[in-house]
């Protein structure tokens, strides 16, 4: 393999085996695709570059986007000394070898560039003990990592660390990578047009993806084969959505399924619905959640939206997978469809809110229940009126305690727009249109 490094511009023979991912490193920052607002003659990592001082940094985004590669690269560029560690596989001995090395080398008068994969995976101790070696200088420290740096990383790193954030490479840019490798291929990737389109949404924006993606072609391919988008799928498996359950995919998408059906837009509900069906996310979770957008956003608007939310959610439980997941579906376009009203949840959050501040107030005295003689004369119950006797049934007694006054929670919400969900069905409708969709 070429040393990324190497100022010798020769091609050198690829050792047997070596993935294509790797024999197209980049090995310059312009050679960089997808990430030029970092590697762009006017990006930030240029600036740094130029300025002759780098600083720790935190770079944030999702695999196959160029961290590592970035990272060798500017070690390379600001001649500093390049040591990469994964959280996955070390741990506080190996962090001290390191930390030895980096200040040796800083008394031979080189600093050390260290990359630590995975940062995330580290737990707050093994975190904090990276802030003495970046404050005294021995190391410019830059973690990578797929996760929130905001959750997953120590404030006291992340203020002593620049976060640089990593996009997920659009098809222009795996496009770019494609035509390299077919450059270095000397032969045309064997795909129709709809079929080199399928390949790269299927490589989901990780740029390392679609070159194996694309790897996995040539070597299907018999001479003179073409596959088309059928074939394509055939050949390859279709690689799964990058989505963990319990990290970020995961939020990002809940969020917009919930905003979504909240928005009123059953279109994009059912596609975000469909993502997390594709991406493996437990049913169970997906039943909770389409009954919490029933209570939360509908509420009394319609009460009928529970009703179905829990229907879909015992709808899977007898059918299973794959026919009990239109059940899902179903409830999904029900609630987006639905009138919304958020009534009872910010009454209810009002409600618990003055619990809290009014402590164990008691309540007055007229409706409280007096089965012993002492109560009796405490004058509990004293005064109660019965509302079913009452004219309208509605006695109009004051139930709040004395001390805390009459209060207001629940403000029921005007029914007239609220049941028009046809104005905003329309209103998509026309979006789409002037969209040309």
């Amino acid at each position: 393999m070429a040393d990324l490094f190497n100022i010798d511009d020769k091609p050198k023979p690829a050792p047997p085996g070596q993935p294509l991912a790797d024999r197209l490193r980049p090995r310059t920052l312009a050679e960089v695709v997808g990430q030029e607002h970092l590697t762009g003659p006017d990006g930030a990592l240029t600036r740094l570059i130029q300025s002759g001082s780098l600083g720790s940094m935190i770079f944030w985004g999702p695999p196959g986007t160029g961290k590592t590669t970035v990272a060798r690269l500017l070690a390379g560029e600001t001649s500093l000394a390049f040591e990469q560690i994964s959280a996955i596989f070390s741990g506080v001995a190996d962090l001290k070898k390191v930390f030895e090395a980096a200040r040796l080398r800083r008394a031979n008068g080189r600093q050390t560039l260290l990359f630590v994969d995975e940062i995330h995976r580290f737990n707050r101790a093994q975190q904090d003990s990276f802030l003495p070696v970046m404050e005294d200088g021995t190391v410019v420290l830059v973690g990578a990592t797929t996760e929130n740096p905001s959750f997953e990383l120590n404030a006291a790193l992340l203020s002593r660390a620049r976060v640089l954030v990593f996009q997920s490479l659009g098809e222009e840019s795996i496009e770019k990578l494609l035509e390299r490798a077919e450059a270095l291929q000397g032969s045309a990737l064997p795909l129709d047009g709809e079929a080199r389109v399928v390949l790269k949404r299927m490589a989901d924006g990780d740029g390392r993806a679609s070159l194996t993606l694309a790897e996995e072609v040539w070597r299907a391919a018999k001479p003179g084969e073409v596959f088309d988008a059928e074939g394509l799928q055939r050949i390859v498996q279709r690689r799964v959505p990058i989505y963990d359950k319990g990290q970020d995919g995961h939020y990002n998408l809940i969020s917009a399924l919930h905003k979504s059906v909240r928005g009123s837009d059953p279109d994009a509900a059912l596609y975000y619905l469909s993502r997390m069906f594709d991406a493996g996310e437990d049913p169970l979770y997906l039943g909770r959640r389409l009954v919490r957008m029933a209570v939360e956003d509908i509420g009394l608007a319609d009460p009928q939206a529970l009703v179905v939310a829990n229907a879909a959610k015992d709808a899977y439980d007898f059918l299973g997978s794959p026919e009990g997941e239109l059940a899902f579906a179903q409830a999904c376009v029900y609630l987006a469809t639905a009138p919304k009203s958020n009534a009872v949840y910010t009454a209810f959050k009002s409600a618990r809110r003055a619990a809290k501040e009014n402590g164990s107030l008691l309540p007055p005295k007229h409706i409280l229940n007096a089965p012993t003689k002492l109560m009796k004369e405490e004058d509990y119950g004293a005064g109660y009126r019965y509302d079913h006797d009452e004219p309208d049934a509605f006695s109009g007694q004051d139930y709040f305690p004395e001390k805390m006054g009459r209060q207001t929670f629940y403000d029921p919400p005007d029914r007239g727009f609220e049941r028009d969900i046809r104005k905003r069905l329309d209103y998509w409708a026309k979006l789409r249109r002037e969209r040309g969709g």
